[in-house]
Parts: C-alpha cells; structure tokens; sequence
C-alpha cells in the first residue's frame, strides 16, 4: 500500500489525551482505490510503579524532532563534537553542504569548508544571533521531571572526604595482571560494591526508601546497587541486584553487564528498576568534587571523584600518593551528619585497606 499524510495534530513533544488523533492518512488500495482516510492514536502505556525508573524510549533524538517540525528552517545536522569544532573555526554550519547519512556534516565536511575559505582567516569577527529551540522530549524529559521531584522533595546535604588509593590501586592493578580470560577487568566501583555491602548492616538506614507520603523508612537487607550510566539517551541508572551475594569478580562482571545493556538500549526494566542505593561516577572525568542528586525514593548516593597523584605529608615527610576525593549526598530527614560522617569514614578505612574487604569481622 502507499498513501499520503492528510494532517499531523500537536506539536513534537506535547502531551496529548490518550485517544487522540495523531496523524490522518489517505492510502491507496492495490489496485489504485482509495481507502477511507485512517487516524493514528496514541496507546497508553503501563504506567511505572513508585519505585521503578523509566524505560528506554525509543522516541525520536531531541535534534531530530526540531529538524522535522521546523521545515522552515531546520537546524544542520552534525554530532556534538562537529558542532564543537564548527564554533572553534568559527564555521557556521547552515554554510555547509553535509555529505553524510541525512544530509549530516560531518568532520571532513568542516575541513573542505576550511579549503575552501570557508574559514574566519582574513575577515573580521562577526556578531552570533541565533537562537535554537529542542523541545525537551521521551527519555530527556523524563530524566529532567525526575531530578525536579529528587532536588524538590529531599533536603540534601553533601559530604566530601579524601580516599588514599595507593594500596587499592596496586591491588587492582596487581588482580587485573592475574585474572584469568572468563574474569572481567576490574575497575575501581567493585571495590565500592563490595564495600558498601560491608557496611550496610551497620547502616541499614542507608540501603533504604523513604516514603515521605506515609512516613516510612523501609530498609532492606538485599542490596541493590544503582549504577549512574551515561548513554547516548541520557543518564540511565541499571541495577546490580543482590550484591550482597556477590564476591568482588561477580561484582565486576555484572557492573559491566547491566551498564553495557543500558548504554546500548537493551536494558530491561527490570534492570533499570529497583536500585537501594546508588554509586554515581564520572570516572577520568570526575573532577575535584561533586554534589549528586539522590536517586529517589532512596537516602543516598556515593561518587568517586577522578584519582590524582598529589604530594601529601605522609609520616612526617612528603610522598607522592593516588588520591581520590569521594563525594556523597544524603537525606537529612533520615541520615543525620554525624551518621553520615561515620559512614564515610568507615568507607574510607575499607577502601584505603582493600585486604580488609576479605577479612571477616572488619
């Protein structure tokens, strides 16, 4: 069959009544007949429950959407390092024809530009003026309503202490020599895995949910730990689930199964769902410190800064040590300063001594 689109109602982005035509279309039988025009109307999905985060969205890219809705003068396609590098030449990309999929500029397009005196060389700086609109839409928006309701419902309050990696580093780097083939890299979240599994008996109210509307603080003996994923649909957070039944290589290999699966959009909902507490790391890119939102319904989140060596006054003398500083932010209607200094302190001797997270008893 063929056809064509008779109307499109809404705007890209908005939120219409379940029921409501979307897209009229005439299409044509097979043998040349028109059909009575057909409507398109949307399906209401199954809603979330509480403590569930949502779905991966196959909905259309932000950049995309304002292409087709603003046929009148759509916005050049290009990756985020073209366009980067386009405002670093000075390039204006509606100047530049794209060759690739989709008429995309790509970097070889920027350099012909270039070649062609396309370039600022030899004329004065020009005035920018445009102003561009992307409608927040699909998983975007969900992730922007979710961090509102975290920041608007929990009083955080942040905590940032400095870890000596020194000994962990040669420990991983030493483990990392010896794995066998089966055995996944190691990094350095397994350690912070498996340390907070440590610790949660002696912090249950951590490894918790508080219900704000009913009052209750529901603590779990199961961990499940959240893992802050950044994908190409944005910030995901998949679940460790039951990492309390795991040692430091189970650990490692499911912190890499459940983040490969949410940076590639295979994630299942329940691997994106059910997290106690949280681990957020930016790794080489985690800066000197950082105030994380808490994923709610949950109390606490723990994020590792970037390592560093720095010169540190060590027994008396100067040594050059691998340094972390360790953000973390907690529910100050549940964990009080001092819980959560403690903890944090606890969590440092473990990370700072890695043979203690294989002693019983510590």
């Amino acid at each position: 069959m063929s056809g064509v689109v008779l109307a499109i109602h809404g705007e890209v982005g908005q939120n219409v009544p379940v029921g409501s035509v979307l897209v009229e279309l005439e299409i044509e039988a097979d043998q040349g007949q028109s059909v009575a025009p057909e409507a398109v109307m949307p399906v209401a999905p199954d809603p979330p429950t509480a403590d569930q985060k949502p779905p991966v969205s196959p909905e259309v890219p932000p950049i995309a959407a304002v292409a087709l809705s603003s046929m009148a003068a759509p916005i050049p396609l290009a990756s985020p390092p073209t366009r980067r590098r386009a405002r670093e030449l000075d390039i204006a990309l509606e100047s530049v024809p794209g060759t690739g999929p989709h008429g995309r500029i790509t970097p070889q397009d920027l350099d012909s530009q270039m070649a062609r005196g396309g370039g600022p060389a030899g004329r004065p700086l020009a005035k920018r003026t445009a102003v561009h609109e992307t409608k927040i839409i699909g998983l975007r928006r969900k992730i922007a309503e979710k961090m509102l309701e975290a920041t608007r419902r929990i009083p955080h309050f942040s905590y940032v202490e400095e870890f000596d990696l020194t000994e962990l580093e040669a420990l991983r780097r030493e483990l990392n020599a010896e794995r066998s083939g089966q055995q996944p890299k190691l990094t350095l979240l397994p350690f912070f895995m498996c340390a907070l599994v440590r610790l949660v008996p002696e912090f249950p109210q951590l490894n918790a949910h508080y219900d704000d509307e009913a009052g209750v603080l529901r603590s779990y003996e199961a961990v499940h730990l959240g893992i802050a994923t950044q994908s190409d649909s944005g910030l995901l957070v998949p679940v460790v689930h039951h990492a309390e039944a795991l040692d430091l290589w189970g650990c490692a290999r499911e912190l890499l199964r459940v983040t490969t699966a949410a940076r590639g959009g295979r994630a299942s909902r329940e691997e994106l769902s059910g997290s106690t507490v949280t681990l957020t790391s930016l790794g080489a890119l985690g800066g000197i410190s950082a105030t994380p939102i808490i994923n709610h319904p949950e109390v606490a989140i723990i994020g590792p800064n970037k390592l560093a060596e720095r010169v540190v006054a060590l027994n008396g003398a100067l040594a050059i040590r691998t340094m972390m500083n360790v953000s973390s932010s907690f529910d100050h209607r549940i964990i009080d300063g001092h819980v959560a200094a403690r903890f944090i302190q606890r969590l440092k001797r473990l990370i700072e001594h890695p043979a203690l997270l294989f002693v019983d008893g510590t």
